[in-house]
């Protein structure tokens, strides 16, 4: 089994467990494409558990995502290039008059990517119209091994990349 595998529900809580308490400890961290510092809040470490508001994602894939949250930071530190840019226009909820309601924003998703320890990762960050960079996602950069056809992060040879 690989080790970003998921293997039982003991391990899946040690995890997460784990990846929460060093996810708190991030706080921002400075990433030079932007110039900037990219905030580690709770929308983050929600959206890495859930794909919507009451749509949890399924543990197989809450374990990958837990097990590289390690790996943004760094990812983002050592960032001087974007791989990719997505525009769009999104219902986010913001907060007015003391009430939460969902607004119609322009939203920019950056995505970085980089190979650290053998592993190909993806890091995004999202920022909402008149809002603050923040992470959103960490992604294993999946491939097949054409052998067997299972899902593999990585494969040792970097010529069949």
């Amino acid at each position: 089994m690989g080790r970003f595998n998921f293997k039982d529900e003991h391990d899946f809580t040690e995890v997460s467990k784990k990846a929460e308490a060093f996810y708190a400890s991030i706080g921002e961290v400075r990433c030079p494409y932007f110039g900037a510092r990219i905030a580690f809040n709770a929308k983050g470490l929600r959206h890495l558990k859930f794909k919507s508001d009451q749509v949890a994602r399924p543990r197989s894939e809450q374990y990958a995502r837990l097990k590289l949250v390690t790996s943004a930071p760094e990812v983002l530190q050592r960032s001087h290039t974007v791989q990719g840019i997505w525009h769009t226009r999104r219902f986010e909820m913001q907060n007015t008059n003391s009430r939460w309601e969902r607004v119609m924003k322009e939203v920019t998703f950056y995505e970085f990517i980089a190979v650290l320890d053998d592993v190909r990762v993806k890091v995004i960050v999202k920022e909402v119209q008149g809002g603050e960079k923040h992470f959103w996602s960490v992604i294993p950069c999946w491939g097949i091994d054409k052998t067997n056809s299972k899902r593999v992060l990585h494969s040792r040879d970097i010529e069949d990349e």
